[in-house]
C-alpha cells in the first residue's frame, strides 16, 4: 500500500502545488487523481517516485518511508507512463520497451524477449518490434510506453494523463486495454488524469482534488456520482452525473423480448405472427440473425424485405453484461425508443423497451444505498 500522510508541497515562490494531502492508495487497484489545472494531481504523483521532493510529510511504500531508499532504486521499482509516450525516438520499439530491464542488468536477449512477451500483452502486432517510434500511430506508441513500464514487472505502475493526447475512439481502446490488463496483472496503479469520464470508467477508488492542492473527496466510483461530498465535487461531476451513475447499475435481469423479431427472409405467416398491439415495431435481423433494422408490420412484404428501408436500430448493448445505461443510451438512439440487446456474437438476444429500463432504473436506485458502498 502507499500511503501519503499530511503532504506539503510548497515551492521557493511560496506556491503551495499539494497542501497536506493524506491519502491511503490500495495494493492493486487503480486509484485515480482528478482534477482541475493547478490542484496538484501530477506534482502528487511525482512525489511518490520523488521527481518532486516533498516539502513536509511522508510517503509510505509497503510501511517505509521513501526518503529512505535511495532514488534510482526508488524510480526503476516504480513503472511510468506519461503523455505521449516519452519514447527514445532512435531506439526500435523492442529496445525501448526493454530500456529498463538493460538498466537493471539483464541480458539484451533476455530484455527483448521480455519487450516481445509485452508487445502481445498490450496488442501490438509482432512485426512492430523492429520499427521506430515515428513510425507508429499515437495509440501504438502509449501502448509502447505502457508495455515499456510494465518491462521490470514493477508492483507500482504510476500513469501521467497517458491517454489524453490521443482521439476518442482510441483513447477508449486504451482504457479498455488497461482494464484488461490490470485484471491479469492486478498492479498498484495511481492514475492522473482531468477527465471525469476516464476516472470513473478506470478507477477503483477516485480523489477529486480542489485548486490549491487538497483533497475533495476519496471513494469509489458509484459512491463519488451519489453522494458528492460537496458543491465543488458535483460541479466537477457535471449535470450528467445521473447518466454516468447508471454506469454501475448491470443490464443483467431485464425482460427482453424475442417475439418482435423477424429474418429478413420471414413469411407473411411469421411476421403476422409476430407483430402486436404491445409492440409497434418488428427488428428485422440477417439470416445470421445479426440485427439489420426495425420497420411497421404493415410495411414488411414476405420476400421483399429491403434492409436499406428500415428504421435505424441505434447502438445494442450486450445481453447480461453491459451496463443499463448502455441499454438506455441503446433506446434513446432508436427511433423507435427500442432498444436491441446482442450476445457475445452479435446476434440479437432480445429487444426491451424505454418503459421497461425506466422500471429497472428505479429498482436500481432503490437498492442504490447498499450498492453504492460497494464501489466498482
Amino acid at each position: 500500500m502507499i500511503r501519503i500522510d499530511s503532504v506539503t508541497k510548497r515551492y521557493p515562490d511560496g506556491t503551495v502545488a499539494v497542501d497536506r494531502l493524506s491519502l491511503e492508495i490500495p495494493d492493486r487497484s487503480i486509484t485515480v487523481l482528478v482534477g482541475p489545472s493547478g490542484c496538484g494531481k501530477t506534482t502528487t504523483l511525482r512525489m511518490i517516485n520523488r521527481m518532486v521532493e516533498p516539502s513536509e510529510g511522508r510517503i509510505l511504500l509497503d510501511g517505509v518511508d521513501i526518503m529512505q531508499q535511495p532514488v534510482n532504486t526508488l524510480r526503476r521499482s516504480m513503472g511510468y507512463v506519461i503523455q505521449n509516450a516519452g519514447l527514445f525516438q532512435h531506439r526500435t520499439i523492442v529496445d525501448n520497451i526493454a530500456t529498463v530491464p538493460r538498466m537493471l542488468g539483464w541480458g539484451k536477449d533476455v530484455a527483448r524477449s521480455r519487450a516481445r512477451e509485452l508487445m502481445e500483452r498490450v496488442g501490438l502486432d509482432a512485426s512492430l518490434a523492429k520499427r521506430y517510434p515515428y513510425q507508429l500511430s499515437g495509440g501504438q506508441q502509449q501502448r509502447v510506453g505502457v508495455a515499456r513500464a510494465l518491462a521490470a514487472d514493477p508492483p507500482v505502475l504510476l500513469m501521467d494523463e497517458p491517454f489524453s493526447a490521443v482521439d476518442p475512439v482510441v483513447r477508449k481502446g486504451l482504457q479498455d486495454e488497461l482494464l484488461r490488463i490490470q485484471e491479469e496483472l492486478g498492479k498498484t496503479i495511481v492514475f492522473v488524469t482531468h477527465d471525469i469520464d476516464e476516472a470513473v470508467k478506470l478507477g477503483t477508488m477516485v480523489a477529486v482534488m480542489r485548486t490549491g492542492g487538497r483533497l475533495a473527496q476519496f471513494a469509489p466510483p458509484a459512491e463519488l456520482l451519489s453522494n458528492p461530498a460537496d458543491d465543488f465535487v458535483e460541479d466537477f461531476l457535471g449535470a450528467d452525473r445521473g447518466i454516468r451513475r447508471l454506469s454501475f447499475f448491470p443490464s443483467a435481469g431485464l425482460e427482453l423480448l424475442t417475439t418482435p423479431i423477424v429474418a429478413v427472409d420471414a413469411t407473411a405467416e411469421q411476421i403476422a405472427a409476430r407483430g402486436s398491439a404491445d409492440v409497434p415495431y418488428l427488428l428485422v435481423t440477417d439470416l445470421d440473425g445479426r440485427p439489420l433494422g426495425w420497420s411497421e408490420p404493415r410495411d414488411l412484404t414476405a420476400g421483399q424485405i429491403e434492409p436499406e428501408r428500415l428504421l435505424p436500430y441505434g447502438r445494442p448493448f450486450v445481453a447480461e453484461r453491459d451496463s443499463l445505461r448502455a441499454a438506455l443510451d441503446g433506446a434513446v438512439l432508436s427511433p423507435t425508443g427500442w432498444a436491441v440487446a446482442v450476445d457475445g456474437e452479435g446476434r440479437a438476444a432480445g429487444v426491451v423497451s424505454q418503459q421497461t429500463i425506466g422500471e429497472a432504473i428505479r429498482g436500481a436506485h432503490a437498492a442504490a444505498p447498499v450498492d453504492a458502498k460497494a464501489g466498482r
